[in-house]
Protein backbone atom coordinates (compact mmCIF):
# COMPACT_ATOMS: atom_id res chain seq x y z
CA UNK A 1 0.00 0.00 0.00
CA UNK A 2 1.20 3.96 -0.99
CA UNK A 3 1.23 6.04 2.21
CA UNK A 4 2.57 9.44 1.28
CA UNK A 5 2.63 12.70 3.40
CA UNK A 6 1.47 14.29 -0.34
CA UNK A 7 -1.87 15.01 -1.32
CA UNK A 8 -1.72 13.04 -4.40
CA UNK A 9 0.40 9.64 -6.05
CA UNK A 10 2.35 10.64 -9.39
CA UNK A 11 1.81 8.02 -11.94
CA UNK A 12 -2.13 7.67 -10.12
CA UNK A 13 -5.27 8.86 -10.25
CA UNK A 14 -7.32 8.84 -7.39
CA UNK A 15 -10.38 7.33 -8.37
CA UNK A 16 -12.14 6.99 -4.75
CA UNK A 17 -12.33 8.42 -1.42
CA UNK A 18 -13.01 6.71 1.47
CA UNK A 19 -11.95 9.10 4.45
CA UNK A 20 -9.87 9.87 7.10
CA UNK A 21 -8.03 6.76 9.02
CA UNK A 22 -6.12 6.67 12.01
CA UNK A 23 -3.92 4.87 13.61
CA UNK A 24 -3.49 4.87 17.11
CA UNK A 25 -1.01 3.47 19.69
CA UNK A 26 -0.33 4.93 23.55
CA UNK A 27 2.89 3.18 24.27
CA UNK A 28 4.39 3.35 28.51
CA UNK A 29 7.59 4.27 29.24
CA UNK A 30 9.17 1.88 31.90
CA UNK A 31 11.29 2.73 35.01
CA UNK A 32 14.56 1.85 33.58
CA UNK A 33 13.92 4.21 30.13
CA UNK A 34 12.88 7.09 32.63
CA UNK A 35 16.63 6.57 34.62
CA UNK A 36 18.28 6.31 31.36
CA UNK A 37 17.16 9.04 29.88
CA UNK A 38 17.29 11.09 33.20
CA UNK A 39 21.17 10.36 33.55
CA UNK A 40 21.45 11.56 29.78
CA UNK A 41 19.35 15.01 30.79
CA UNK A 42 22.42 15.42 33.21
CA UNK A 43 24.84 13.93 31.40
CA UNK A 44 24.05 14.83 28.07
CA UNK A 45 23.07 12.48 24.78
CA UNK A 46 20.43 10.67 23.62
CA UNK A 47 18.13 8.35 24.65
CA UNK A 48 18.32 5.27 22.98
CA UNK A 49 15.79 3.55 25.08
CA UNK A 50 12.73 6.67 24.57
CA UNK A 51 14.16 6.44 20.36
CA UNK A 52 13.45 2.87 19.79
CA UNK A 53 10.03 3.09 21.56
CA UNK A 54 9.11 5.80 19.63
CA UNK A 55 10.56 3.96 16.35
CA UNK A 56 8.18 1.37 17.82
CA UNK A 57 4.62 3.44 18.39
CA UNK A 58 5.29 5.23 14.97
CA UNK A 59 5.48 1.99 13.03
CA UNK A 60 2.35 0.20 14.97
CA UNK A 61 0.51 3.72 14.07
CA UNK A 62 1.15 3.62 10.69
CA UNK A 63 0.59 0.12 10.33
CA UNK A 64 -2.94 -0.16 12.49
CA UNK A 65 -4.01 3.36 9.75
CA UNK A 66 -3.27 0.84 6.70
CA UNK A 67 -4.92 -1.79 7.83
CA UNK A 68 -8.09 0.52 8.27
CA UNK A 69 -7.27 1.57 5.01
CA UNK A 70 -7.36 -1.69 3.46
CA UNK A 71 -10.03 -2.99 5.52
CA UNK A 72 -12.13 -0.42 3.05
CA UNK A 73 -10.56 -1.65 0.17
CA UNK A 74 -8.45 1.29 -0.29
CA UNK A 75 -5.13 1.34 -2.41
CA UNK A 76 -3.13 3.91 -0.79
CA UNK A 77 -2.90 6.79 2.23
CA UNK A 78 -2.58 10.18 1.28
CA UNK A 79 -1.81 13.28 2.91
CA UNK A 80 -0.74 11.25 6.23
CA UNK A 81 0.22 13.34 9.05
CA UNK A 82 2.03 12.12 12.07
CA UNK A 83 1.14 14.12 15.79
CA UNK A 84 3.16 12.83 19.26
CA UNK A 85 1.53 13.40 22.81
CA UNK A 86 3.00 12.85 26.21
CA UNK A 87 0.25 11.46 28.62
CA UNK A 88 0.29 11.28 32.51
CA UNK A 89 3.25 12.23 34.19
CA UNK A 90 5.54 11.77 31.18
CA UNK A 91 5.28 8.18 31.30
CA UNK A 92 2.81 7.40 28.42
CA UNK A 93 3.45 8.24 24.57
CA UNK A 94 1.10 8.60 22.49
CA UNK A 95 1.70 8.30 18.62
CA UNK A 96 -1.62 9.31 16.48
CA UNK A 97 -1.20 8.80 11.89
CA UNK A 98 -3.98 10.08 9.94
CA UNK A 99 -5.06 10.62 6.35
CA UNK A 100 -7.05 9.93 3.49
CA UNK A 101 -7.95 6.37 2.17
CA UNK A 102 -8.14 6.29 -1.57
CA UNK A 103 -8.57 4.41 -4.31
CA UNK A 104 -5.97 5.03 -7.80
CA UNK A 105 -5.68 3.97 -10.97
CA UNK A 106 -2.79 4.26 -13.18
CA UNK A 107 -2.46 6.82 -15.25
CA UNK A 108 -2.46 5.41 -19.15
Amino acid sequence: MIVTTTPSVEGYTITGYYGIVFGEVISGVNILKDLGAGLRNVFGGRSQGYEDELVKAREEALAEMQQRASALGAHAVVGVDIDYEVLGQGDMLMVTASGTAVQLAAKG
